[in-house]
């Protein structure tokens, strides 16, 4: 049956973990690194080694921690306090967040249930949202207990002594170094004769000849990813598959009643306090005989008939959401202090209804004692406002009365970094198919690979101009290899990758190039040295495609038309190509003089759509052209407001622009290299020279045909959240998708491509692979449009309706039914959630099935009618 497992601690979504979803975690390229800089700072802490703590202090990602900590600290006295904090205390705080984003797994628990939550996002909007929580009061057990041996200088040693006990290691599924580096993780199977999970820890603790630790009793603990090296011992048949079902019977009734503690055994040093999560009884008979105790509601305590969850579950929803990591502690307090007014000050009821949120109960136990020393004065405004939306929401659900879930576009920040971790494991997953990928990410984290595939492609592109590919749309035109790219990342956040690249793909280019500007620069200097009465030499029409962006309007256009090749008999326009690292700097030259005007170039370069100049200067040409440009440019977040806003968002640049975010890199010295590795950019430059040859239309109907399905099934989704904006921002994802993989997808067909020398497309077959790719293009760009653009275009439609809503986004519909959805469900299920007829749920079926989110699983009879059953497998993003 498995265990569970979540992505970090801040992703609320529980899944089940399989051996694949294991191995994925544990291989990801951010698990080592978090583990490695977690120690080094824990190292430089005890050492207290102030040279390496201060460069700790100037490392790019602890000042983005930092930033976070203050954002996230509601009040000035909180900001004060912190930024008063040592140096070692903050850097303990950041080695405590770097842990929290480490993979984590539960493996006590196969499976939790799945419960309709409300929620309040950071801006200020309250969904309601289908979660697998991970607390005991939703657990289902499988009979797998964790032991954790910690503070112990060398685990091997302990590791050593366990492996000499074969009665111990015959239970034993799975051992590893803990993320400290200073403890061991032991799973191992359960025994029902020794008792529950913390019968099994004291019994297996003690024989190993160990201390168990008291802390670690709830089935719900986290158990973050190890390093693969630092795996000692694994069982996989066992880990991932064992299930002890009179264990589960029962043991999951008493853990789901909080009832953790050791049914036959004592803990060495037992606590006069519950442990985490578990109630404790009235120290004496007046306390039991509290009017506060005696009254419930369904067997939870309750405040006049209000359950206490009832009530903290609305209070959350009124302070913007459950705490986040790093704000437990003030957000805790400050529930326990308005709480004790509705408990008459008494500790012991607040231990029992107070949520512990994964704190020990050492630090429960603080956070209550320090809000009722002084009594309280009376129930706060916003305590009664909680009280009143907990009894409103009590009686809509026992009244079936579900309020409407609402819809809209926007991907917060912690999403987005996410993701970029995501698509970088995804993107490195593709090496192996596509090796030049790994020479184009050379030196830069995963999640940054992003950044880099989309200027790589966007280069390489531009090297295949005399390509072309036939689109759904008016199939009878010849497209061309089109991007307008954009890297935004903060100052000084390693944007000189793309220099790199720039300098070895756009090579030929660059080479090419110096003809035409040689030329120029002779005809330029005869018509300075030549006098007045003498015959002026005739300007050369040459080739110059690369252009800076210190280029006057009529010198590009010039050159522009100029810039024309025979290809198999036919006149062919090759693109111009404009690459700077400075964004803002090109925007400011655009302010006026001979630079100005032109987004309206970049507008049509998209689409290579028709334009003409008719000046009356004798330096600018009369005539139409078309507008055959690539451009790919680096910049800061302020630069890409300056350029695409609320006021300019309906000229569509948005939607042509694929914006991708860099994230910071670090400033920590590299070690130094005892040699210099020049074969990555000797096979850039040789592939760049290949791609450069290439000619001919380019057989992707299989792939098109999957952009236009890809498109529909997500236009559909756009339909029914009524969201022109989704649908605005969708439409131009296939085009990104295709042009962005068209390189890559040539270099791996290459041996069939290139057969006798020659550099003609010809004929070649796309499959699942090139799909693959080309999806995960698709998806970056339409995440990163929402990302961007999402709050403009909801802003710019509502507007346009002169609804007063500005840009508050809503949780899609889609997102919202398909989370409402049982695990396995039947067409009744889908018309049920989502409204409307039977043929739109087949539909709606059939469009998750092509996403590959649901899968057919079987069927059943019922009234003497054969009806088709259907399971979830995957996640709407």
């Amino acid at each position: 049956m498995g265990f569970c497992y979540q992505k970090n601690t801040k992703d609320p979504s529980v899944a089940r973990c399989g051996s694949k979803d294991f191995w994925k975690m544990i291989r990801l390229s951010s698990t080592p690194w978090i583990i490695d800089t977690r120690r080094a700072i824990l190292q430089a802490v005890e050492e207290k080694d102030e040279a390496m703590m201060q460069q700790w202090l100037k490392h790019t990602d602890f000042r983005k921690f930092d930033l976070r900590t203050l954002r996230d600290l509601k009040t000035k006295n909180g900001k004060e306090k912190w930024k008063k904090k040592s140096a070692t205390k903050k850097l303990l705080a950041w080695a405590d967040d770097l842990k929290k984003t480490l993979p984590v797994f539960t493996f006590s628990c196969r499976e939790f249930d799945l419960v309709k939550r409300k929620k309040k996002l950071r801006d200020g909007r309250q969904v309601e949202v289908m979660e697998r929580p991970r607390q005991l009061a939703y657990c289902h057990l499988n009979g797998l207990v964790m032991l954790d041996i910690d503070h112990v200088d060398n685990p091997l040693e302990v590791w050593q002594r366990l492996q000499q006990n074969e009665e111990l290691m015959k239970r034993v599924v799975l051992v590893h170094i803990t993320s400290s580096g200073r403890g061991l993780r032991i799973i191992f199977t359960a025994n029902s004769s020794d008792g529950n999970l913390a019968d099994n820890i004291i019994v297996f603790a003690d024989a190993l000849g160990c201390k168990a630790d008291s802390s670690c009793i709830d089935a719900t603990r986290n158990s973050f990813a190890p390093k693969e090296d630092e795996i000692l011992f694994i069982d996989e048949e066992r880990l991932f598959n064992y299930y002890d079902e009179a264990f589960d019977r029962e043991y999951t009734p008493m853990y789901r009643e909080k009832k953790t503690q050791p049914i036959h055994h004592q803990f060495e040093a037992p606590s006069n306090l519950p442990q985490k999560g578990e109630a404790k009884a009235p120290s004496n008979q007046a306390e039991s005989k509290h009017p506060l105790y005696l009254e419930g509601v369904g067997g939870r305590l309750s405040f006049k008939g209000t359950p206490y969850s009832s009530i903290i579950d609305a209070w959350w929803q009124l302070q913007g959401g459950e705490p986040q990591e790093g704000e437990r502690n003030v957000k805790l307090y400050q529930l326990a202090v308005n709480l004790r007014a509705i408990c008459d000050n008494s500790p012991q009821l607040l231990m029992q209804i107070m949520p512990s949120l994964g704190l020990d109960e050492q630090e429960m136990r603080s956070i209550v004692e320090s809000a009722c020393k002084e009594p309280p004065k009376g129930i706060s405004k916003a305590m009664r406002e909680a009280i009143a939306r907990a009894k409103a929401i009590d009686s809509a659900a026992s009244s079936n009365q579900t309020p409407p879930p609402s819809e809209g576009l926007g991907e917060a920040q912690d999403d987005i970094d996410r993701w970029l971790w995501q698509w970088g494991a995804q993107i490195e997953a593709l090496f192996d198919d596509y090796p030049l990928l790994r020479d184009v990410c050379k030196g830069l984290k995963p999640n940054q690979y992003p950044a880099a595939l989309f200027v790589a492609g966007g280069l390489m592109m531009t090297l295949m101009t005399r390509c072309t590919y036939r689109f759904y749309h008016r199939p009878e035109e010849l497209r061309r290899l089109n991007n307008s790219t954009l890297i935004i990342g903060d100052p000084a956040s390693g944007k000189s990758f793309a220099t790199r690249l720039y300098k070895l793909l756009a090579a030929p280019i660059i080479e090419a190039d110096k003809v035409g500007r040689d030329a120029i620069n002779a005809y330029r200097e005869l018509m300075r040295t030549k006098g007045a009465n003498k015959e002026k030499p005739k300007k050369p029409k040459v080739v110059v495609r690369i252009h800076p962006a210190r280029t006057s309007n009529a010198q590009f256009i010039q050159d522009m038309v100029n810039s024309v090749e025979e290809v198999d008999g036919q006149l062919m326009q090759l693109h111009m190509l404009t690459f700077d690292t400075e964004l803002d700097n090109t925007l400011a030259l655009q302010k006026g003089g001979a630079y100005i005007d032109k987004q309206a170039l970049e507008l049509k370069a998209f689409h290579n759509e028709e334009d003409g100049q008719a000046y009356s200067n004798n330096d600018s040409i009369l005539q139409n052209f078309f507008v055959i440009w690539n451009f790919i440019y680096t910049g800061t977040p302020l630069a890409l407001k300056k350029k695409v806003n609320e006021q300019n968002f309906g000229s569509g640049l948005a939607t042509r622009l694929t914006c991708i975010p860099l994230p910071a890199t670090n400033f920590e010295m590299m070690a130094r290299e005892s040699s210099i590795d020049l074969e990555s950019d000797e096979r850039l430059k040789a592939w760049a020279c290949r791609l450069d040859r290439m000619k001919g239309e380019l057989t992707v109907r299989k792939l098109v045909d999957e952009l236009y399905d890809w498109t529909a099934r997500r236009m559909a989704d756009a339909a029914e959240n009524n969201s022109k904006a989704e649908e605005m921002l969708l439409k131009r994802c296939a085009y990104h998708g295709l042009n962005f993989a068209a390189p890559f997808i040539v270099m791996r067909h290459w041996d069939q491509i290139h057969q006798d020398g020659q550099y003609w497309c010809g004929t070649f077959e796309t499959d699942a692979v090139d799909w693959r790719l080309c999806e995960l293009l698709c998806n970056i760009q339409y995440a990163c449009q929402r990302y961007y653009f999402g709050a403009m275009a909801e802003a710019y439609f509502d507007n346009q309706l002169k609804e007063r809503v500005s840009s508050v986004t809503h949780r899609q519909k889609t997102v919202e039914g398909f989370n409402r959805l049982p695990e396995v469900f039947t067409m009744e299920d889908v018309v049920r959630v989502f409204g409307g007829k039977v043929e739109s749920a087949n539909m709606k079926v059939n469009r998750l099935m092509k996403d590959g989110l649901v899968e057919k699983v079987g069927s059943f009879t019922e009234n003497g009618k054969a009806k088709a059953k259907y399971r979830k497998s995957g996640n709407v993003i």
